[in-house]
């Protein structure tokens, strides 16, 4: 297992222990902080394996479907995590989870036809807005980051419309192809 799919097996290895800190007090406040910490070391590996399996020629199947996978988990997991708070509406939650659930269902027709599909530019703006909302609502530092916040959660919904629609228009052909 190369250096990049050894940092995406670090990252979804790293999700519990986050869940755990956003949603136990077992530290107090710190618990805050340490979940934080931790969702930002995870999403530092999300650049990290990438450009590293560019630059060094290390793209393989294995990343191109679990670094997807990976990060759907991290992120998901913290914007389920930040519904009990009031943080995210659990309709918005639904939204980008469902858009998840069809663009897995998408890999898995195509990899059953022996395609793998990489994950497009749309979706890792959609994955960067999207860890980057988390951060500063976890964070919660009030003032005009409560602004912020607000701002990234609607520009985290519209690329996740977005994507969706550019990954369904550019692999229609999977599903045609596969019979359906």
């Amino acid at each position: 297992m190369n250096l990049p799919n050894k940092l995406t097996v670090l990252r979804v290895l790293m999700v519990p222990f986050f869940v755990f800190f956003m949603l136990s007090d077992v530290a107090g406040e710190g618990s805050k902080w340490i979940a934080l910490l931790l969702f930002c070391g995870a999403s530092f590996t999300d650049f990290l394996d990438g450009k590293i399996a560019r630059s060094r020629n290390l793209i393989t199947n294995f990343g191109k479907f679990m670094d997807p996978l990976a990060d759907k988990l991290l992120v998901c997991s913290a914007m389920i995590c930040l519904i009990p708070s009031g943080k995210l509406s659990a309709w918005f939650v639904i939204i980008i989870i469902a858009r998840e659930f069809i663009i897995s269902g998408f890999r898995l027709v195509a990899s059953d036809q022996g395609v793998v599909i990489a994950a497009s530019y749309w979706g890792k703006f959609k994955t960067v807005a999207q860890m980057v909302m988390v951060i500063v609502l976890i964070a919660d530092l009030g003032g005009p980051f409560h602004i912020i916040g607000n701002v990234l959660i609607w520009v985290s919904l519209i690329l996740t419309i977005v994507s969706l629609v550019d990954y369904v228009a550019k692999n229609i052909q999977v599903l045609t192809k596969g019979g359906m």
